[in-house]
């Protein structure tokens, strides 16, 4: 089975309000097994994890990737849903700490292998590539930002010409009319099927078909009025007792659902905007109805401007991510270089065998 089957989520966002992080927002600490990896850069916390995922994916194991923002072909997670499991990164800036050591949670420490002598050989090179990379990711996450105002806006222009108790009640009837009551737990976990990435704007489309055979469209470029709906359907699901999954928007995390997926019923409420276009199987439903004047209409030209404006930010975005990317390789170039991974190798596998022998 390869990794196309399995659906992909990231758990972080480098956002418009700066870099946002729902790590622990995927994992219980009352009935889970959380296995937090710290180490430096190029220690092999992607490889320990793709151990992890070879093993799950023999044993047939349901599984969910978790890649990273600041470089998708890496790993930030790999979470077993039905066997409550889940190992993370856990270093920054996505930093995790146990808040039950030794009982919900486990530390996987690839700094162990390290040596420090050639760490210390490279210190000066090692202080200039961090710094460089720092100093890129600053300037990205600047672009975002201003991107983000300009996305704001055109957010609340139209939540302000949207009937807002109109949208809540028609999201609690769609709601009703695909969800029923279960007798299970009311449980959320918050991720995202998109992001600003060195490799451009990732959407993962593929992840919505994989887990949902029904899927409801809002055709909401400007996000305000999708959101509204989607935390009426939010809302009533918890309350029915599901399993959720709240995609939240990369760019807007505090303002913009993207998704409300109930894998448990093999259902999808889904934004479709110009990052995504989830068509298949689908009912779609247009904003218009939800719109109370005529004050979007008189602003399309500011609107138009302002996604323009926008996109041509993120576009610089991703190229400084590039940049920030490049100076990362050179900084996991010391640390690999210094590793022992020989003795990581037998360290990780031990690890694992004992995560699917307990």
């Amino acid at each position: 089975m390869t990794n196309k089957h399995f659906p992909h989520f990231f758990l972080a966002a480098n956002s418009a309000g700066g870099f946002y992080s729902a790590f622990n927002k995927n994992y219980s600490i009352t009935d889970w097994n959380a296995y937090i990896i710290k180490g430096g850069p190029g220690t092999g916390k992607s490889g320990v994890m793709k151990k992890f995922l070879k093993v799950a994916s023999d044993l047939k194991k349901q599984v969910v990737l978790c890649p990273c923002s600041s470089d998708p072909k890496s790993l930030d997670a790999v979470i077993l849903p039905e066997d409550k499991i889940i190992i993370l990164d856990g270093t920054a800036p996505h930093v995790v700490e146990p808040t039950l050591p030794g009982v919900c949670e486990q530390i996987i420490n690839t700094g162990s292998f390290w040596s420090r002598k050639i760490l210390l050989k490279n210190k000066n090179n090692i202080i200039k590539a961090a710094a460089d990379n720092k100093f890129l990711h600053k300037r990205a996450a600047e672009y975002i930002k201003a991107a983000g105002q300009l996305l704001s806006y055109n957010f609340n222009l139209q939540l302000k010409s949207t009937n807002i108790d109109k949208a809540i009640s028609y999201g609690a009837k769609l709601a009703e009319r695909y969800i029923k009551k279960t007798d299970g737990t009311a449980q959320e976990w918050v991720r995202f099927l998109g992001g600003i990435t060195p490799e451009g704007y990732v959407f993962y489309d593929r992840t919505v078909d994989i887990l949902a055979n029904e899927k409801v469209i809002i055709c909401d470029e400007l996000g305000a009025v999708a959101s509204v709906i989607f935390s009426g359907v939010r809302d009533y699901a918890l309350n029915c007792g599901h399993e959720i999954i709240t995609v939240k928007n990369p760019i807007l995390p505090n303002d913009i659902i993207d998704a409300i997926i109930v894998p448990k019923l093999k259902l999808a409420f889904c934004r479709q905007s110009s990052f995504s276009n989830i068509t298949a199987n689908s009912r779609k439903i247009h904003t218009r109805r939800f719109l109370i004047n005529q004050e979007l209409n008189t602003c399309r030209e500011k609107i138009k401007f302002n996604n323009k404006a926008a996109y041509t930010l993120i576009d610089a975005a991703v190229k400084t991510l590039k940049d920030a990317k490049n100076a990362h390789d050179v900084l996991e170039a010391f640390y690999i270089e210094a590793m022992d991974f020989k003795a990581l190798e037998e360290y990780s596998q031990n690890i694992i065998e004992n995560i699917f022998n307990t």
